[in-house]
């Protein structure tokens, strides 16, 4: 992570565009991470956001928690939504009747709003060319809704609806893998973030708003509640679902792979599972199956790297 050496935190915008007040569970990790998309974007933006954990938490009537233009949405049209505002809104510059000015189109959503029943709206503002940023949050199941499993929900994971059991080990999918899905889309920009990485995080966001046509970024946001694990504990376990490699951090410009972080020592997968409820009736050959997963897909994107 050479390049953030010189990024210390009296550079970031001291401005807060997600404000505190908002309703999230202690510990939320996701409200961490939106809060570090603002800074990064700044006042310039406008986000159309899809039904979940932030828009239930941020906006009960009659207070907001968003110091930007924020429209709520149903679970799958906030892609949609934002690129209708990013189209109507250079039309409008186009044509003379507002100034000019570099505006943040921004489409947020969920883990299950973004993988599952907004899939195709996202499909096509991505496809489209948009010049736009999507911003997923990924909790790894339906939070806000009582722990549903989601396509993001990974193997072994007992939700409410996917319970392990005798004869159950809860979830028995592997995890959609939405970034390579936006990078098969041949956008200019894709990449992954967790708010334990703060700076990595928020030279991300910034990056992408840069960057002229559609962004996505894929946000690990550890859910306390979800995960069954201590509150004060979110930001350790984003830490460790890192250094264990089981989410990676790295971003794909044009197509170029390249990891913006490699940890000094990886963690065996079993440090990073263990403690987490969710996780409590794995057997040792189970974790095992995961560590060996993990280590497979992990050395996919090191090779992917290597080959630019």
């Amino acid at each position: 992570m050479e390049k953030f050496s010189v990024f210390s935190s009296r550079l970031v915008e001291k401005a807060e565009f997600f404000t505190s007040g908002h309703r999230a569970c202690q510990g939320c990790a996701e409200a961490l991470a939106v809060r570090h998309v603002l800074k990064a974007l700044g006042r310039d933006t406008i986000v159309a956001m899809s039904t979940g954990c932030m828009e239930i938490i941020s906006s009960p009537l009659p207070t907001t928690a968003w110091k930007v233009p924020w429209i709520h949405v149903a679970f799958e049209n906030s892609s949609a939504v934002a690129s209708g505002c990013e189209s109507g809104m250079k039309a409008m510059m186009r044509k003379g009747k507002i100034p000019k000015k570099k505006i943040n189109f921004v489409g947020m959503g969920g883990d299950g709003a973004t993988a599952d029943i907004g899939m195709g709206q996202l499909s096509g503002a991505l496809e489209r060319g948009h010049d736009m940023i999507y911003v997923c949050y990924d909790n790894e199941a339906y939070m806000n809704t009582g722990i549903q499993r989601s396509s993001e929900t990974p193997w072994g994971a007992s939700t409410t609806t996917s319970p392990a059991g005798r004869k159950s080990i809860g979830q028995h999918t592997q995890k959609k893998d939405m970034p390579k899905i936006a990078v098969a889309h041949h956008i200019p920009y894709v990449a992954t973030a967790c708010s334990s990485f703060p700076f990595d995080l928020m030279e991300k966001v910034k990056k992408a708003s840069e960057i002229e046509g559609p962004a996505y970024v894929h946000v690990m946001s550890v859910c306390p509640t979800g995960w069954r694990i201590p509150t004060e504990e979110a930001i350790k376990y984003g830490r460790l679902i890192v250094d264990s490699c089981v989410f990676p951090l790295f971003e794909v410009v044009n197509g170029k792979y390249s990891m913006t972080y490699k940890p000094e020592k990886i963690l065996p997968v079993a440090e990073y599972i263990k403690g987490q409820g969710r996780f409590r009736h794995l057997t040792p050959q189970m974790i095992e199956e995961i560590q060996e997963h993990t280590t497979r897909e992990y050395e996919k994107i090191l090779k992917m790297c290597e080959e630019g």
